[in-house]
């Protein structure tokens, strides 16, 4: 008999990246999104070394806060030293925080920390990594981001083999007590997120191909994708 989730969020949460966003227009667009009922934003930091581009400043974390106190900040460490970030972002009010499992030889150590400054702790998988990576720390996560792209770019499409890879990371988070939520993380668009949906998805990181750039403008292409997720039957 199938396991039942323990934790399993009422409804699919979509977290626009706000990498895709266009920078010159960026509190509109963060006002749109909010007033179309987003409240959980995903953050890229990229430093130039762990991946071959730049992203938002740690500071990003405090400023989107202040303007929008009960919005979710997930934050999307793509660095070298991850563990030199924990202090300062939450001081600056992020609520959740994932590493890449390959930047650090302390995983366990750095959940505990990320843990203890009041923030949720998240692994990500990327493409070329085995599901069992995060084997020996998944009772401790409470999230595990599955990059269905190569991570540092925007834009890039769903890589073939990620639902499978998805169905995996389920089956091993089932049997966990705690069964961590599961992130997916690139090129999300209509078809590959209701196949996550029914693998077990609980949150869907979107950008151009779903809530950014879309014909309807930002606002009802985000009530769009809500209402239509509200049909697909969870995993």
């Amino acid at each position: 008999m199938p396991r039942t989730r323990s934790n399993q969020y009422p409804s699919i949460v979509n977290a626009p990246s706000l990498f895709n966003c266009d920078f010159r227009d960026l509190p509109a667009q963060l006002d749109e999104l909010v007033g179309a009922g987003v409240d959980f934003f995903h953050i890229d930091l990229m430093d130039g070394h762990y991946v071959p581009n730049l992203a938002f400043p740690t500071k990003f974390v405090s400023e989107l806060k202040k303007a929008y106190p009960n919005c979710t900040a997930d934050v999307h460490l793509m660095v070298s030293e991850p563990e030199r970030y924990i202090p300062i972002l939450a001081e600056y009010g992020a609520d959740y925080v994932s590493f890449h499992a390959d930047s650090t030889r302390f995983a366990r150590r750095l959940i505990t920390e990320i843990q203890r400054h009041g923030m949720k702790a998240g692994v990500v998988i990327n493409p070329s990594q085995p599901m069992d990576v995060v084997s020996p720390y998944i009772s401790a996560l409470d999230y595990v981001v599955l990059m269905t792209v190569e991570p540092g770019f925007a834009g890039q499409r769903f890589l073939s083999g990620s639902l499978e890879r998805l169905e995996a990371l389920n089956a091993l988070r089932m049997e966990t007590e705690n069964q961590p939520l599961i992130e997916i993380d690139g090129g999300i668009d209509y078809s590959s997120a209701e196949a996550c949906v029914r693998r077990g998805a609980d949150i869907l990181v979107t950008g151009v191909f779903v809530t950014f750039e879309q014909r309807e403008g930002t606002a009802a292409a985000v009530r769009r994708f809500a209402s239509t997720l509200a049909q697909v039957p969870r995993g």
